[in-house]
Formats: structure tokens, C-alpha cells, sequence
């Protein structure tokens, strides 16, 4: 299956936090959209593995995903080493993206630029002829993505692009509280988190217009970029 667009997360739902509504949007443009997550979140304070598999799934049907799924790799302790890097490699060269988006270089959570930087080389192998790695015992051809971005997560960072997303800001929040157990409940016994609160989900709104203001659009996204990104027109800018 060749896709459009391969999005990483360091955890199930980090790609609903920082990209929810540019995936959403590519999908309704007719992409092909895929979704890898790290790790299956089991050092989160609240829910479980179980938990956030189900929810995971939840929110990729109501996105329309073509497929979502998960590396398995262990929640705090992965590494950007060989292993990790060829089982992305793979990944990668089996749905061979045009574009690919993870999580923020930096951020309060170490996982996020951990994940951040072995996505980036695991994209960067990929590309070697020299650099051998197999699907279903089938040798695979090399690919290299046509783009790296990353979407901006908890700490501010300055984007140096953003999307409008303003006709998906709704489905975005969707996909973020399919994640039940770790946002904000008023029913749930489970214990407070720095994202469980009901003003982490006013900040995600405050964040989307802060983005979107510059553009003139009620809500945006925003992403920063591995190397200089080229238009065809001025006209093209927003």
C-alpha cells in the first residue's frame, strides 16, 4: 500500500494533538493518510495499554485513517538506535510516503524529541541503497520521503508554516476525547494530569487561533521543517 502521508507519534495521541486537523483535512482532500505510533502510552498516569489501544482505533476510524498502527517499542526507555531505526526503515519503505510528520523536535516530554529525531533518520536511511532491510522476507526497495515535518506539541515553538484548519477544528477535537481516560472528565476518578484538565482542552483552542491569526484563519496547525521549503508563486502565500 503506497500512501500520501505517514504520521509518527511518540504516543497514541500525539498525532491527534499536534496534527489532528491537517490530517483531517488531507483526508478530505482525497489522501491517503497512515498513522505509526511508538509506543503504546503504558507509562501514562491514567488508562492503560489496553485502553489506549481501543481509543487509538477509535480515533483512527473516525478520521478515516487507512491504517493505524503500533511499533511496540517500550514508553520512556526507546532509542534512536540501530534497532529502532531499521524497524522504522521498514515501515517506511513498505508505504512509501510522500510526506512524513512527527512529533516536535523539543518538548516537555523527552519521548517527543526522542521520537522526533529517530523518525528523522530512520527517513534518511531509508533512502540507502546500501542500508538493507525486508518486508514478509521480500527484500525491500529504497525510499526516502519527499519531506520531514513536525508538528508542534506542548511548548511553544516558533512554525515556520502553519495550515489553515479551521473547517477541522471540530473533528480534531473529536480525535483528541476519543482518548477518553486522558482527557478531561468530570465523572473520572482516575488521577489529574498536566493534560486531563479542562483548561489543557481551552488551551488547545488558544493555540489553534494563536496559529491562525497570522493567516487570517480562525484555526491553524503549525510545523517546523528540516530544510528549506521551496513555492511556485508568492501568490501561492498566505
Amino acid at each position: 500500500m503506497k500512501i500520501d502521508l505517514l504520521a509518527f507519534g511518540a504516543h497514541p495521541d500525539d498525532v491527534e494533538l499536534g496534527a489532528g486537523g491537517t490530517l483531517a483535512k488531507e483526508i478530505s482532500l482525497g489522501r491517503k493518510v497512515g498513522v505509526v505510533d511508538l509506543t503504546r502510552g503504558e507509562l501514562g498516569t491514567r488508562g492503560s495499554a489496553t485502553s489506549r489501544d481501543e481509543e487509538a482505533a477509535a480515533s483512527a476510524e473516525l478520521l478515516g485513517l487507512e491504517f493505524r498502527t503500533n511499533m511496540c517499542f517500550r514508553d520512556g526507555f526507546f532509542q534512536n538506535d540501530e534497532f529502532h531505526q531499521m524497524a522504522l526503515v521498514a515501515y517506511l519503505r513498505h508505504y512509501q510516503p510522500e510526506i512524513v510528520i512527527c512529533n516536535a523536535k523539543s518538548d516537555r516530554h523527552p519521548d517527543h524529541g526522542k521520537g522526533s529525531e529517530l523518525v528523522s533518520v530512520a527517513c534518511f536511511l531509508s533512502g540507502l541503497s546500501k542500508v538493507k532491510s525486508q518486508w514478509n522476507g521480500v527484500e525491500q526497495e529504497v525510499w526516502r520521503p519527499k519531506a520531514v515535518y513536525h508538528y508542534i506539541q506542548d511548548r511553544y515553538l516558533r512554525p515556520d508554516f502553519v495550515v489553515d484548519i479551521s473547517d477541522f477544528m471540530e473533528m480534531k477535537m473529536k480525535s483528541v476525547l476519543s482518548f477518553k481516560t486522558q482527557f478531561y472528565d468530570p465523572n473520572s476518578a482516575e488521577p489529574a494530569t498536566a493534560i486531563s484538565s479542562k483548561e489543557f482542552l481551552e488551551f488547545l483552542y488558544a493555540r489553534a487561533i494563536e496559529f491562525g491569526r497570522p493567516i487570517g484563519a480562525k484555526y491553524a496547525e503549525g510545523f517546523t521543517v528540516e530544510k528549506i521549503t521551496g513555492i511556485s508563486s508568492l501568490f501561492d502565500l498566505r
